[in-house]
């Protein structure tokens, strides 16, 4: 059945059923009604790729992202696929797992499908992409790293406010040693963290040299407290660059019997869902995963349906702040006195270099 059958049926024509099934809203909502009935007795779906060819649209967003095995992630791609569906979109989503090869691909399919914009939410490698896209006029958003140019949206996350909320957080509980594991070096979101530390701390009179490099998975969070347990003077808390580091911080802790918060606090970032139900439940700094989507959704709606051809750049910012849940506490008073081997009881991983 096409839509000269479903006219036959409805007694209308058969330009107002395309006006109908495509929802232009001019069209006599009596009849539109009629066409629609006829449209669920028939079982009818419209060829939306014949569609996209005709209107010069697909009503399609792209969605990139790092990881969905993440659980940063699902939360941002269940907000933005709501968000399509409410406004008559579909998304293609694909995950890149920091590979540049599936990172072209992934592109190189968007173009493919004439999707209408394409969020690039992945924290790393968008800017081999951006040309690609760019040249074929498609609305792009992305996060922190977007050039400043006409035509890209970019939504820039105010790590600081949080980190620095974090930081004031444990100095006030008398901390003094505060370590940072630091996400990998080559992603700007993770540069942007460890800045934003060591402002946090300089800003107070406290050092911001006790830093080790981690990988932004639980393993490197294992593997960092090992590290900083060898020192002679090991910190009293530790602030993690995302929340999968601090859940290796805590799982690792717990193998060398090293009480949260008693022995060390922990805070994390990102405020993703497990956050809460690790034990002791975490402290972190919440980058709303809802509120990205959310933003890099609208951002899209609004270059594709307001048609601007306007040079001026939107920028968006997302606002970090702390929550306080129960892996921080007061400062041992003696744990400086305790030598640095009996925090350890055994050691079966390489240490992150700091």
């Amino acid at each position: 059945m096409d839509i000269r059958g479903i006219a036959r049926r409805a007694k209308v024509s058969t330009a107002t059923v395309s006006r109908v099934v495509n929802r232009i809203p001019t069209v006599d909502p009596q009849l539109a009604k009629r066409v629609w009935k006829v449209v669920d007795e028939l079982g009818y779906y419209p060829n939306t790729q014949a569609r996209a060819l005709v209107l010069g649209r697909s009503r399609i967003f792209g969605l990139i992202v790092s990881e969905i095995t993440n659980p940063f992630f699902p939360e941002i791609v269940q907000t933005f696929e709501d968000l399509a569906v409410k406004n008559n979109y579909e998304i293609l989503l694909t995950s890149t797992v920091h590979d540049p090869k599936r990172m072209e691909s992934s592109v190189r399919r968007m173009i493919e499908r004439r999707v209408d914009g394409v969020a690039i939410l992945t924290f790393g490698m968008e800017e081999s992409l951006i040309e690609h896209l760019r040249d074929r006029k498609v609305p792009l958003v992305f996060v922190d790293v977007g050039p400043d140019v006409p035509g890209i949206a970019n939504i820039r996350i105010n790590y600081l406010n949080g980190i620095r909320q974090a930081v004031q957080h444990l100095a006030a509980l008398r901390h003094t040693r505060i370590a940072f594991i630091a996400g990998p070096q080559r992603l700007k979101s993770a540069g942007a963290r460890r800045e934003a530390f060591e402002a946090s701390m300089k800003e107070i009179g406290l050092s911001p040299d006790l830093i080790v490099v981690g990988d932004h998975r639980m393993e490197g969070g294992m593997n960092a407290l090992l590290a900083l347990n060898k020192l002679n003077d090991p910190p009293t808390a530790v602030l993690c660059s995302n929340d999968m580091t601090a859940i290796g911080v805590l799982r690792e802790a717990y193998e060398q019997n090293i009480k949260i918060p008693e022995d060390l606090s922990v805070v994390g970032f990102d405020n993703i869902h497990l956050a809460e139900f690790t034990i002791p439940p975490l402290t972190t700094v919440q980058m709303s995963q809802h509120d990205l989507a959310k933003i890099a959704f609208n951002a899209l709606l609004h270059e594709v349906e307001d048609g601007s051809t306007s040079p001026e750049r939107h920028n968006y910012e997302l606002v970090t702040g702390l929550v306080l849940r129960r892996s921080t506490a007061l400062a041992p008073k003696k744990l400086a006195a305790t030598p640095a081997t009996n925090r350890v009881a055994k050691s079966r991983k390489t240490p992150v270099p700091q």
